[in-house]
């Protein structure tokens, strides 16, 4: 025992002993639909009875509550005149924000408190001394509805007393629209005399303007002044075309003066200058003078260098030339110095031209300046006087078309429909809380189911009881479905047609052969649950038979020394059997009985026994189980359940391993995990869980779902290929 190793589990202080080495179980939520499906289907009448109740008290409710009864009127939009150029009034809600804003807008104001004391007063004055005047006071419900691709609205009121309603509904709606035709009166006369009042002071604003401007013309005689403004301005572009021509020629005499400086002769230049002075008095005799004078020099200068080169510079001729060119100079000289007096003399006078010419201007332009300023302003009072017209002209007829709009009735809502009399009872809310209730009453059912699924701690499918104890589970076994008071389930057959069935005891006979304590197979094993009921006992048999079919010696003992029943199971007799081999071990063949298989021998329980566990502590139980080692490959002991006796506690350490039965939609999580804790504190070997009655449908089990590989026209189809 002392090899043995807890291996850890996803279940907080639970370990399985090895060999059942597993992985660990991936985390999945607490709740899964199929263990609220199974409770649904076993509390089915839960939800039904909550809607019974639930229908029930919703029935006694209306009948206990005083009857409603609704009336119904309808307005429409009417066709609407439009005026050319006239004031028509214009919802804003309906026209810019939407007709569902309209909508809403016009169904609160119908349901204002307001309106409804208006509505109240026009019954009690159209109906003095009548029944009416007793219900004045009783609550009315008013909805608006709109009636879809339309513009009809339907007004539908709803009380306690049959004539009231309707006598109220239809003096609401007239009401409402008188209140509607009043708003608007109120309106165009508040309008009317805003827009009155703009006139008027549009009127004196123009009247104002038109004074100041004729008061204006009068004092500056504007008539003359256009005219001199026209003159004026003639004149000054006059004098500034001669101030350009003065200017132009101060620059050609400063450019003939520079010429003369240079003592450049005969440039075309100078002809151009000479032809400007002439308008300036300049003599064209000394420009000729000079002109013929630098000719002279020149044919001088030439004959001089001619003669010069055969005769010497005192010669007569020679010393002749040049007194003759220094003569020649002379005279240029003199006229240079008269032609500088001579521009000068003209720049002086032109000088005094512009000087004289740029003060006329100034003065001339101020005076253009100030007349182009009294012009300006009387354009700007004829600019206002037009403005003001404008303004004027404009309201004037906004106010026209005001005052006809006025007296023209504009409501686009008549009543369509009036409301009949008298109303007719209403059934629409106590249908509505029948339903309210109902579905209260089966979602609390439901919820109560939901709330049991929660907090119940069965296993109902095979990843549940992996979540818990982590891989340890080595076989499960579907649920058979059987008829109601039909006889036990039937024990497996060499060729049982429950392939489903079948095939999970053949799967738990291989991981039953597989399984190795301490490196060898388990002989001898115990199969044990926590409480009874949980079907440990046929699992025991029909295991035992499925070895025995593989060619496996089996004994199968019952070792629920106090309520054992397998000897029920196999038809066998139920003594004398391990009670008594307990007491007389010396020869256990006598004890064992022969069941129908070959391979299979069977123990049964014996007599009943007060204390079986005292027999169990005893060193014969030892012995006994050492020579059944010896005389059969397996040896499987059904034993009580862990909770109902302590035979199991004190059995299970002498075997080889345990088998724990975990039953679907009966076990208690908290009872297995119990009693597997009491096993293993005594020391027991826990080789692994079988999931017993699991779901059988293809969804839930998917092991074993092929009938066709088990029909007997696929094993002869199979004969014949081989």
């Amino acid at each position: 025992m002392k090899d043995v190793t807890p291996i850890p589990t996803p279940d907080p202080g639970f370990q399985l002993m090895e060999p059942m080495t597993g992985s660990q179980a991936a985390p999945a939520p607490k709740f899964r639909p199929q263990k609220f499906l199974f409770f649904l289907r076993k509390f089915w009448w839960m939800p039904a009875v909550g809607m019974a109740l639930g229908a029930g008290t919703a029935i006694i409710i209306f009948f206990r509550t005083p009857p409603t009864f609704v009336s119904t009127g309808s307005l429409w939009s009417t066709e609407k005149l439009r005026l050319p150029g006239g004031a028509t009034f214009s919802d804003d809600d309906e026209n810019y924000i939407g007709v569902q804003s309209y909508l809403g807008t016009q169904s609160e104001l119908i349901r204002s408190h307001m309106l409804m004391e208006l509505t109240t007063n026009r019954l009690a004055a159209l109906n003095p001394g009548k029944d009416i005047m007793n219900h004045l006071s009783d609550p009315v419900n008013i909805e608006v509805i709109s009636s879809p691709q339309s513009q009809v609205y339907t007004i539908r009121a709803t009380s306690s007393n049959p004539a009231y309603t309707p006598a109220y509904l239809n003096a609401l709606m007239l009401q409402y629209l008188e209140y509607r035709k009043n708003i608007r009166r109120t309106v165009s006369d508040e309008t009317l005399n805003s827009i009155s009042e703009q006139v008027l002071k549009a009127e004196r604003d123009l009247k104002a303007d038109q004074e100041t401007l004729n008061e204006y013309e009068k004092s500056n005689n504007f008539a003359v002044l256009q005219e001199e403004s026209t003159v004026e301005g003639s004149y000054l572009v006059k004098l500034k075309t001669e101030l350009s021509d003065y200017q132009l020629d101060y620059q050609l005499l400063a450019a003939r003066e520079l010429e003369g400086d240079s003592g450049t002769p005969g440039a075309t230049n100078s002809s151009e200058i000479f032809e400007s002075l002439r308008s300036s008095g300049a003599a064209g005799s000394s420009a000729s003078v000079r002109m013929d004078a630098e000719q002279q020099i020149a044919l001088l200068k030439a004959d001089r260098e001619r003669l010069s080169k055969y005769l010497l510079p005192k010669h007569p001729k020679m010393v002749k030339l040049d007194e003759q060119i220094a003569h020649a100079q002379k005279l240029i000289d003199v006229y240079s110095q008269q032609n500088h007096e001579q521009i000068a003399a003209s720049r002086q006078a032109l000088q005094i031209k512009i000087d004289s010419v740029q003060q006329f201007i100034k003065q001339w332009e101020s005076k253009v300046a100030d007349d182009n300023a009294r012009l300006a302003t009387a354009d700007g009072l004829k600019q206002a006087i037009a403005r003001d017209q404008g303004m004027y002209d404009r309201l004037s007829s906004l106010n026209q078309n005001v005052d006809i709009g006025s007296q023209i009735d504009q409501e686009t809502l008549a009543i369509l429909e009036r409301a009949p009399t008298p109303a007719a009872r209403s059934y629409a809310a106590g249908k509505s809380m029948l339903i309210r209730a109902s579905i209260i009453g089966a979602g609390l059912g439901l919820g109560i189911i939901l709330l049991m699924a929660m907090r119940d701690d069965r296993f109902v499918t095979l990843v549940e009881v992996t979540e818990r104890f982590g891989d340890s589970v080595v076989g499960q076994v579907p649920e058979v479905r059987q008829i109601s008071g039909a006889e036990p389930l039937a024990l497996l057959e060499n060729n049982d047609d429950r392939h489903m069935y079948a095939e999970s005891y053949r799967n738990l006979r291989s991981a039953l052969l597989y399984l190795a304590v301490d490196g060898r197979r388990p002989k001898v094993v115990i199969i044990t649950s926590a409480v009874p009921n949980e079907g440990k006992s046929t699992i025991a048999t029909n295991l035992a038979r499925t070895l025995a079919l593989g060619g496996s010696r089996v004994l199968l003992v019952d070792g629920d020394l106090r309520k054992g029943r397998i000897h029920e199971l196999l038809k066998l007799q139920s003594k004398p059997g391990l009670s008594e081999l307990l007491r007389q071990p010396d020869d256990p063949g006598k004890f064992i009985q022969a069941a129908e298989l070959p391979n299979l021998a069977f123990l049964a329980r014996g007599g009943i026994t007060r204390n079986p566990g005292d027999l169990f502590l005893t060193p014969v139980i030892d012995q006994i189980l050492a020579r059944f080692r010896e005389q059969y490959d397996y040896v499987l002991i059904d034993s009580s359940p862990v909770f109902a006796a302590d035979d199991t506690s004190t059995l299970a350490p002498k075997a080889d391993g345990t088998l724990f039965v975990v039953r679907s939609r009966f076990s208690h999580g908290r009872e297995v995990r119990e009693a597997l804790e009491l096993l293993f504190h005594r020391q027991a070997r826990v080789l692994g869980l079988i999931f017993n009655r699991s779901d059988p449908s293809p969804k839930s089990n998917y092991y074993y779902k092929y009938a066709e590989y088990y029909s007997s026209a696929n094993t002869a189809d199979a004969d014949q290929v081989s």
